[in-house]
């Protein structure tokens, strides 16, 4: 199928969804399918199953919501097969304007009230700020400086949850789930994009991940390069010096054992006026974005290290003009010819990722799902990135918020008194 065939956006959607069909199963799925991916893309307060169902059959919304609940909380059909299907009908349209640049990893928080729904536990909630009750999902999104698709997402389920049998059972948590950290299933990602033949990019994340070594490790071991944030607190050796102790691998006393090992912000604050320059990225909303770099070549130091295949990487840091100190690091694994303004333009290409979760939220009803289980989470996402994809392909450079008013097809007008629940007029 080719998005990019002609037709109107209602035919182009059909052949969508009939693309999607082919992989979910039963064919009695693919009209659940349809008038889902509608829901999420119409507006509306809320893409909760109720209110989606309201707005895709106002005639016969009990019968429909029934329809669209089974579909999104019980039904089995794969969400990584469905994903890839989106990735393969979306990803011409991603990379007319140009090649597929990065790989980001991420994850994303949905705050709940509650302590039933699947995974919820008090952590640290990105979209709070702080510690509270939520969700949280890792995801790797493949992008070039135009459009950005996710392609996989998965729960992080705490080491509690996956210690209680009762609360396991209950959400339909599968048996084969074992706990891991939020880097182990970003690497599990990375691994499985690598065996499935996706076009490669530089890994991108932020410090939250890129401080872990053995992630870091485990892209190189995959001949993956990156470029990831840090904290200022990694130790590393400065240019021109590096390991001393070549017999074995470095332990938890490897500063003791190494004394020139400093840290990351030590070698910045190091750094001579002229290694600073300012660079461009991108055009924001106003004005060209642009900051102030510098970049060294370093090798790191980390736990277990075997010094004999210690290689040197990119050290980046961001200090703005007006700051104390700098604000910013980045490691990357980018060849030593790599030009600075290239370093720096890939170091920045995270926004995409967080233009992705801003629009899924906020348009297609990313953290709008009611249910409490395994299944119906992973589905909700999987069709959320399933109708996002669609309006990527449509208009690769716009976001939802300027096409939902154009729906891909035409459906009926609420009736006059229906408020979901949940909605501020319904309260």
């Amino acid at each position: 199928m080719n998005l990019d065939q002609g037709g109107d956006s209602e035919t182009r959607f059909a052949e969508y969804v009939a693309g999607l069909g082919s992989v979910i199963g039963h064919v009695e799925r693919t009209r659940p399918l349809r008038d889902y991916c509608t829901g999420l893309m119409l507006p509306g307060e809320r893409k909760s199953v109720e209110p989606m169902a309201a707005r895709t059959a106002p005639a016969r919304t009990a019968a429909q919501h029934q329809s669209l609940l089974h579909f999104v909380a019980n039904a089995a059909w794969s969400d990584e097969d469905v994903l890839t299907k989106v990735r393969d009908l979306v990803l011409p349209a991603i990379e007319k304007s140009g090649p597929i640049e990065a790989w980001i990893i991420d994850d994303t928080s949905f705050p709940k009230q509650g302590k039933h729904s699947v995974g919820v536990h008090h952590q640290y909630c990105g979209q709070l700020g702080k510690q509270a009750n939520c969700q949280v999902a890792v995801s790797l999104s493949i992008a070039n400086h135009a459009a950005s698709l996710p392609v996989a997402y998965r729960l992080y389920l705490p080491e509690a949850w996956t210690k209680d049998r009762a609360r396991r059972k209950k959400a339909g948590v599968p048996k084969q789930i074992k706990f891991k950290t939020k880097p182990q299933i970003a690497l599990e990602q990375i691994r499985w994009a690598c065996e499935s033949s996706l076009p490669r990019g530089v890994a991108l994340m932020d410090a939250a991940y890129g401080r872990d070594a053995r992630l870091r490790a485990g892209m190189t071991e995959l001949g993956l390069p990156y470029v990831v944030g840090i904290v200022p607190t990694i130790l590393m050796w400065a240019p021109g010096s590096g390991p001393r102790r070549m017999d074995k691998p470095m332990n938890n006393t490897g500063r003791r054992d190494e004394p020139e090992l400093v840290s990351a912000k030590k070698v910045a604050l190091s750094l001579p006026k002229q290694a600073w320059r300012t660079v461009a990225w991108r055009e924001g909303s106003a004005d060209q974005l642009s900051s102030r770099f510098a970049r060294v070549r370093v090798r790191v130091g980390y736990n277990k290290l075997i010094p004999e295949k210690l290689s040197p990487e990119w050290l980046l840091i961001e200090w703005p003009e007006g700051e104390a100190e700098p604000t910013k690091y980045w490691l990357a694994t980018l060849p030593e010819n790599v030009s600075f303004t290239q370093l720096v333009n890939l170091a920045k290409l995270r926004w995409r990722i967080e233009r992705d979760y801003q629009e899924l939220k906020q348009e297609v009803g990313l953290g709008h799902y009611e249910g409490r289980g395994w299944r119906g989470f992973h589905h909700h996402a999987t069709l959320c990135i399933a109708a996002y994809g669609f309006l990527i392909a449509e208009q690769a450079t716009i976001p939802p918020s300027e096409t939902c008013s154009a729906a891909p097809v035409q459906v009926p007008l609420l009736p006059d008194n229906y408020r979901p629940r949940g909605s501020a007029l319904a309260a």
